[in-house]
């Protein structure tokens, strides 16, 4: 009869198992999943056929991208991100008055550049900055106060 390999059923080991997986990256089909989501978003805002979901993985995805970059994974900017919230907040605009859902030329091009950021991170970032930054999006959403920080983990 066979043997059996000896697991340790030490929650130890289990949360040791769990803290280095959350030192690697992110798996690449799971990684490429996500890329492929707010690429295609982008080409939609780009030739003027999305819709209020694609606007919104662009914003989402502007977001996650400062939090990571914040983390210490990534080259994006406080100010560029500030020029990328105002050129979709415009695209909201524009949709809701109008139903184009439409990035400019410029902007897409702004929106080019944080996709390819967000897309490397997806990536190269260890799966704790990713988890931390999508934590911090849903308590943004969910109405708390987003507080900056200056300091970098990595």
């Amino acid at each position: 009869m066979p043997k059996t390999l000896p697991f340790s059923r030490n929650t130890n080991a289990a949360r040791a198992r769990r803290a280095k997986t959350m030192l690697l990256p992110m798996p690449r089909a799971t990684a490429d999943e996500l890329a492929l989501r707010v690429h295609l978003a982008l080409a939609t805002m780009r030739a003027g056929t999305a819709g209020v979901s694609d606007a919104q993985t662009l914003t989402q995805t502007m977001i996650l991208t400062g939090f990571i970059a914040e983390a210490g994974y990534g080259a994006a900017t406080y100010e560029q991100l500030i020029v990328a919230e105002a050129a979709i907040s415009a695209a909201f605009d524009r949709g809701r008055d109008t139903g184009e859902w439409r990035l400019d030329e410029g902007a897409a091009s702004l929106f080019a550049a944080i996709v390819t950021t967000y897309d490397e991170q997806l990536r190269r970032a260890p799966l704790w900055a990713i988890a931390e930054a999508s934590d911090r999006l849903d308590r943004f959403q969910a109405g708390e106060a987003y507080q900056r920080t200056d300091r970098k983990l990595a």
